[in-house]
């Protein structure tokens, strides 16, 4: 291994796709040691019931140039949360890098439905998924992170802090959920700034992750096939940016600076100098606001 990062001991929580995915290989690509943990494996499923496993993440780990260790793991489960910690502890004696990225919502949620007429148990259940595996996953890791000074905690969300302040998100649970977790990086920064490490925000913009890519029957080869039915995912991004915006800020020794931020990966982008997959600096979120969200036709000159 070899990388900014090679020292460094990561667990990224719900990297079985999607931009956990993408942080892991990034993690992994700066030369870290990266436990990534999910409910999928190669012997079983979730009731997302898709091909991609905690295994695979874990090979693409080490296959970037770190070590990718995949340990199967329910976050709602405390114990098995705790076990996850002492095998690190034990394997490792340190934690440089949590990445809370626990999801697990897609379908759980109902676009543009009152509170009053969503399917209460799955809306429930979505605020448990998103919001208290990220506190379970805190209450058990934080410990074994601020062994050491420097450690960062990155919790992972969809929109930025402003952007969510003043539009309204899907409905009151997805809402909801995702405002929690903004404001969790604020209660976390509190808590670990005096203690020498570093808690932000993160969201990536409109990502190409696997599911979506297949509800646009496109693949990352031909995604832009996909823009005559939606033109504005021509501002869309790889889960390996968000990625490099991780790897960035976890090989950063100035990254205190953003304790207790909301941050963007295209805001990072133009911070730190990284690039998307191709080359390009999508800033969905600016432009989300002044093209989309403004009724413009699609776009993005300016904005990649």
């Amino acid at each position: 291994m070899s990388g900014p990062l090679e020292d460094k001991v990561a667990l990224v929580a719900g990297a079985t796709r999607g931009a956990g995915r993408g942080i892991a290989v990034e993690l992994g690509a700066a030369g870290a040691t990266v436990y990534v943990t999910g409910r999928t494996t190669r012997e079983r499923r979730s009731e997302y019931d898709r091909p991609e496993t905690i295994e695979d993440t874990a090979d693409l780990v080490t296959e970037a140039g770190g070590r990718g260790i995949a340990v199967p793991t329910d976050h709602l489960d405390p114990a098995r949360v705790r076990t996850l910690v002492d095998r690190i502890a034990r394997e490792q004696d340190r934690l440089d890098i949590l990445v809370n990225d626990i999801w697990g919502g897609e379908k759980l949620f109902e676009w543009d439905t009152p509170v009053w007429e969503h399917d209460l148990d799955n809306g429930l259940r979505l605020l448990r998924l998103a919001v208290e595996t990220h506190a379970v996953t805190s209450h058990h890791a934080l410990p074994l992170l601020l062994r050491r000074p420097g450690g960062l905690v990155v919790e992972m969300t969809d929109g930025t802090a402003e952007y969510n302040r003043d539009t309204y998100r899907v409905n009151l649970f997805y809402d909801l959920a995702k405002t929690s977790v903004l404001r969790m990086a604020f209660a976390l920064a509190h808590e670990v700034g005096p203690r020498e490490a570093t808690a932000v925000a993160l969201t990536p913009g409109w990502m190409r992750s696997e599911l979506m890519l297949d509800q646009f029957g496109v693949r990352e080869d031909d995604w832009r096939d996909a823009l005559d039915r939606v033109p504005h995912f021509a501002i869309s991004e790889t889960p390996r940016f968000v990625g490099r915006a991780v790897a960035a800020l976890a090989a950063d020794p100035g990254v205190a600076r953003f304790n207790g931020q909301s941050l963007s990966s295209g805001g990072l982008a133009r911070e730190y100098g990284f690039t998307d997959l191709d080359g390009s600096r999508p800033d969905a979120w600016r432009y989300l606001v002044e093209v989309q969200d403004a009724g413009k036709p699609a776009d993005t000159t300016g904005y990649r």
